[in-house]
């Protein structure tokens, strides 16, 4: 593995699994997708059945509210041993392109180690990789059970660059016929393709870590922002995975707390991460909202009304004939009021709200939501790609589904610059079905 310390990138030693395995079966989709509809992970384990799978070696967050969550992280523990043991892994040195084809649009990434030195997921900081949303810090503790004494990983982090010109990503499109190609298959569950290619080219991958650096120089990034000079230069901002990545950089900085020799910390493997890099400026990455949906609304209990005392009387609700209108209202907005649909068995509607808290819709709503389920006003609140889950879901007795507008993606790095981490489950990077799928993996121990 070769180590570029200026902008913090590890060369990774990659595993995949080996010849002939089923890679249909093998490459399943974020843990952090479906989380309400276990139907979804049914369908999954169906079509895997007994082959080898990285459904085996991950912990489906639909499934994080089950009584024995540590017979769970017990077997894939297992398996990891298991597939190691069986050879199943095949080790190839080198970073990997990756094109993930859904519908008429190719999605291109690179997989690479970030250095978790160089992270901070804490608001207002100031590091070379940072948070783009709150991390909650309760879904920490869960996944450091899962990570802790794991031999491997894999991941499902999507590391976003801000790079307009597709300097680091394009030349590598260009010259993917020079590349050994690793795999080409269909996902499953209609999911698309997805195709890997092992950046073996020196010259691939010296280009890859110029085009970085020239990213990273000081004088060009504040230039780009319109920024004072000095101010601390952010090369990657988090995508998708800032939960896992913050796992990562827990166990990490234990690791260092703990270590017998600290002189050999360094050079641990958990120092570092293995993410997928996207150009914020790919035609295939589209930001989409993430909505909410509320539980289990507790009886005599009203949102909307104590949304009125909550934001002082400045709100107003308005039954929309339809979703399609709801959704369309949402969609156009600009500035104040903050308009946010809503969805119950009685229908859809808009509530508007004039004092909002937050800049952003988003904030608006989840600072209100957080005081009312503190208060015991519902019973949860799940976190949703698309408009079909608020809708089903948020008709369900009991239920309250909320609809939000998505935010402009070209504003995202200099408004963390400026502004530090939004609030959490801000945007989405695609529908659930394009997510990251898990392919490749590292060895931790």
């Amino acid at each position: 593995m070769r180590i570029h310390d200026s902008i913090r990138l590890q060369v990774p030693d990659i595993l995949l699994p080996k010849t002939g395995t089923d890679l249909a079966k093998w490459a399943v989709i974020a843990c952090d997708q479906y989380t309400s509809e276990p139907q979804y992970w049914d369908k999954a384990a169906a079509f895997v059945g007994g082959a080898p799978s990285t459904l085996n070696l991950i912990y489906p967050e639909v499934y994080l509210h089950e009584s024995h969550p540590e017979d769970r992280i017990a077997r894939i523990r297992e398996a990891m041993n298991r597939y190691m043991a069986q050879g199943l892994f095949e080790s190839r040195e080198g970073c990997v392109y990756v094109e993930r084809t859904t519908g008429d649009k190719t999605r291109k990434g690179l997989i690479a180690a970030l250095d978790l030195e160089a992270y901070d997921y804490r608001k207002g900081s100031s590091t070379l990789i940072r948070a783009t949303e709150g991390t909650i810090l309760d879904r920490i503790p869960p996944r450091v059970k899962i990570r802790e004494g794991a031999p491997i990983e894999l991941p499902h982090i999507m590391v976003l660059i801000d790079d307009p010109g597709n300097t680091v990503l394009g030349p590598l499109t260009r010259a993917k016929s020079r590349l050994s190609k690793l795999y080409d298959f269909e996902l499953m569950l209609g999911s698309g393709r997805l195709s890997g290619y092992r950046v073996d080219d020196p010259a691939a991958e010296a280009g890859v870590v110029a085009a970085l650096r020239a990213l990273a120089d000081p004088a060009a990034f504040t230039g780009r922002y319109g920024l004072p000079a000095g101010t601390p230069v952010l090369l990657y901002a988090m995508g998708d995975g800032n939960h896992s990545l913050a796992t990562a950089k827990t166990i990490w900085e234990k690791t260092k707390e703990t270590a017998a020799d600290p002189r050999a910390v360094p050079a641990s493997s958990l120092r570092y991460a293995l993410v997928e890099l996207v150009n914020l400026h790919d035609e295939a990455l589209v930001f989409g909202a993430i909505h909410r949906v509320a539980f289990e609304v507790t009886p005599g209990r009203s949102l909307v009304e104590e949304a009125k005392i909550f934001f002082g009387g400045r709100v107003r609700w308005e039954k929309a004939c339809c979703a399609h209108v709801m959704q369309e209202t949402v969609d156009e907005q600009r500035g104040l009021p903050h308009k946010i649909g809503t969805v119950t068995r009685d229908g859809a509607g808009v509530l508007e709200i004039d004092a909002a808290g937050s800049n952003l819709p988003v904030g608006t709503l989840q600072n209100f939501l957080d005081e009312f389920k503190k208060s015991g006003g519902l019973k949860d609140i799940d976190y949703v790609h698309g408009a079909e889950p608020v809708s089903t879901l948020g008709a369900k007795p009991g239920n309250m589904g909320f609809y939000l507008p998505a935010m402009r993606k070209d504003h995202l790095f200099k408004t963390v610059i400026l502004d530090g981490a939004l609030p959490r489950k801000t945007f989405s990077m695609g529908e659930a079905w394009e997510k990251r799928f898990y392919m490749e993996a590292r060895r931790l121990i």
